[in-house]
């Protein structure tokens, strides 16, 4: 009897909440209430900081969170172990919440202020981990929201890993993940809160392995052929290269394997390679470039070369018609005030980028609307704007004017302020959301936007080709 009563109470108080959730301000208020929730979830994956296709625990952790919360979940999709999508209603229309949770090497610092290392492998430094709870936030608010005004409709949480150079959601999408959904939302840490159209640069990674013959290098170097040598001429042929490309094109490379003692000739080499530009087509060009001068300085050299696709991202495609209804949606929301002991952490951040001191008001408040961005780094949201209607948002998870891929970006992330701005990204993605579900001519709208952009002869092949996912590009 005893344990009836309780099962008849907790069935009461689940009722009585979904209940409080009908209008926009108590779903906030509900979110409110578990921020502190969402914050532990949040620096624990910031704890684990796994990279790309590792995130083992943190894929778990999120999961088992969407579960708990009435989603039903499908891991392992896309032939990606980390990968999983988390379902809750049926029908139209559709709406995904993208989440990503991967950690980047070599940045394993701590939350604060100074450029420490905590001993470790990785780090945070693109606050995925702020990322990925935040868009479960919003997954499970807006669900809540749905059972409260029974409202019809599907939405889904994808778990995107390995954003960083691993392309998670190309295979996601190259894998029909994406073909029935009617409108996708993202969101990404950063050092302000904006939610304007966005611009991404289209990307293609390769790592190149040279392969020679090893001999002493004073006794025998005829007898050698260095696998350095191939590597070190593709570099100087790619940097020439370099003033024979669109000014605005991006070639990055990082020698990762060059040898292991100066006395011994190399017998195996490799270089890790990026081309970027706005543009996917000019992209192709560049990397096909890239693949002539590693056979050539092969050739040259005398040894042999093979070339493994890592990864590869269109560009992004902006949708003004959600663009807009997620900036009013961030403006309801604004952003927030920083504690006296936040303010002293901003400053000392501040004070390692060279300034006096922090401007707080950017986290404070919303960057003014507008409709077009330079790109500057790659993301394979790219991939899923050409598939379906897409739209996203920045949040202040940072101190303002922290660069990405920093240490001070990855202490940020493990503090309050990161855990702030990470509740603005979930309230934004819910509301937008809750508008979707509640208005069928802005879905309709953001369709034939997409369409007229996109293109009526438009073809979808993936940049990164039909490779298997590369889940061992991080060892």
């Amino acid at each position: 009897m005893q344990k009836i009563t309780i099962m008849l109470i907790v069935l009461c108080t689940s009722v009585l909440t979904l209940s409080a959730q009908k209008t926009k301000k108590e779903v906030l208020k509900s979110l409110d209430q578990k921020s502190e929730t969402y914050g532990e979830i949040s620096q624990e994956i910031w704890n684990l900081a796994e990279m790309g296709y590792q995130e083992v625990k943190s894929s778990a952790l999120l999961q088992k969170t969407l579960e708990e919360a009435g989603f039903t979940i499908e891991t392992g999709v896309a032939g990606i172990p980390t990968a999983f999508i988390a379902e809750y209603g049926s029908g139209s229309p559709i709406v995904a919440i993208m989440g990503e949770y991967d950690a980047l090497p070599g940045l394993s610092q701590e939350a604060v202020a100074e450029k420490k290392s905590a001993g470790g492998a990785a780090g945070h430094a693109c606050g995925h981990h702020l990322f990925g709870t935040a868009s479960t936030a919003a997954a499970i608010a807006t669900k809540d929201w749905m059972v409260a005004n029974n409202k019809q409709g599907t939405i889904r949480f994808y778990g995107t890993p390995a954003e960083e150079g691993g392309s998670g959601k190309v295979y996601m999408v190259r894998a029909g993940l994406f073909d029935d959904v009617d409108i996708a939302l993202h969101w990404h840490p950063g050092a302000q809160n904006a939610s304007n159209a966005g611009a991404a640069l289209a990307n293609k990674s390769a790592k190149f392995r040279f392969h020679g013959f090893s001999a002493h290098a004073a006794a025998a170097p005829e007898q050698g052929r260095s696998a350095l040598d191939g590597v070190e001429a593709m570099n100087m042929m790619v940097n020439m290269m370099r003033e024979h490309v669109p000014s605005d094109a991006r070639i990055h490379y990082v020698i990762t394997s060059g040898g292991k003692a100066p006395n011994v000739v190399p017998d195996f080499a490799e270089v890790y390679y990026y081309a970027r530009h706005a543009k996917r087509d000019v992209v192709i060009d560049i990397f096909d470039r890239i693949v002539k001068a590693a056979e050539g300085a092969a050739l040259g050299t005398g040894t042999t070369m093979d070339y493994e696709m890592i990864g590869g991202t269109h560009e992004l495609l902006p949708n003004l018609t959600l663009q807009k209804v997620m900036f009013d949606n961030l403006t309801e929301v604004g952003g927030f005030d920083y504690t006296p002991e936040e303010r002293e952490f901003a400053d000392k951040i501040a004070k390692s980028l060279g300034k006096d001191q922090a401007d707080i008001s950017v986290a404070q408040n919303i960057q003014p609307y507008k409709t077009e961005a330079k790109p500057g780094g790659s993301t394979d949201v790219g991939d899923v704007s050409f598939t379906v209607p897409t739209v996203g948002m920045s949040a202040a998870t940072w101190v303002p004017g922290t660069p990405a891929h920093s240490w001070q970006a990855v202490a940020a992330g493990g503090t309050s302020i990161g855990k702030k701005g990470m509740m603005v990204a979930a309230k934004t993605l819910t509301l937008t959301a809750i508008d979707i579900f509640s208005d069928k001519k802005l879905v309709d709208a953001a369709k034939a936007e997409f369409q007229e952009k996109r293109g009526a002869d438009f073809k979808y092949i993936p940049l990164l080709g039909d490779r298997e996912p590369a889940l061992d590009y991080r060892k």
